[in-house]
């Protein structure tokens, strides 16, 4: 697949014109019929969530923390494969997995000194490409880390607000 052919369009685009360039992603979590569970609406498919079982949940479904690494695992693998094929790096393999630590006692408030979430997460990069110079590597691991949006997110939070309606 050429990359550069595919994107060169888009990119005219948005340089042509910035505004086309914004866009908004949209998750809708809903209730369940149980308050460890609920589903998450992305618009194209909607996916069932959990609590972890270290909170109490059944442990049979994805927990948030899951879908959050998953998504960050998924960022990875893509952008690392896109950057590949736009360098022109052949590979047999890219491989990406992503462990995150966290203490659930700060989840479940039992210590005050123990943060909520992650206090680690760990990205391995498993990629074969024999015929890749060190350089190319090089410039593979710096444009994956650097376009990764979900890992950029992650190491520059943005501002989040929250809204509260109901009556």
């Amino acid at each position: 697949m050429d990359i550069r052919s595919l994107q060169k369009p888009l990119k005219e685009q948005y340089r042509n014109d910035p505004n086309a360039s914004l866009i908004t992603i949209r998750a809708k979590g809903g209730e369940t019929h149980v308050p460890m569970a609920c589903s998450i609406d992305i618009g194209r498919a909607i996916y069932q969530a959990e609590a972890h079982q270290g909170v109490g949940g059944a442990g049979t479904g994805a927990c948030s923390g899951d879908l959050l690494l998953g998504a960050l695992a998924a960022c990875a693998q893509i952008t690392c494969q896109m950057v590949a094929a736009a360098m022109g790096i052949p590979t047999d393999r890219v491989q990406v997995t992503v462990e995150g630590d966290l203490d659930l006692r700060g989840t479940l408030g039992i210590s005050k000194e123990v943060p909520v979430g992650f206090e680690n997460i760990h990205l391995r990069f498993d990629v074969a490409a024999p015929k890749a110079t060190p350089e190319q590597l090089r410039g593979l691991r710096e444009k994956t880390e650097q376009y990764c949006v979900v890992m950029q997110t992650l190491m520059r939070p943005p501002r989040i607000q929250t809204e509260w309606s109901g009556e």
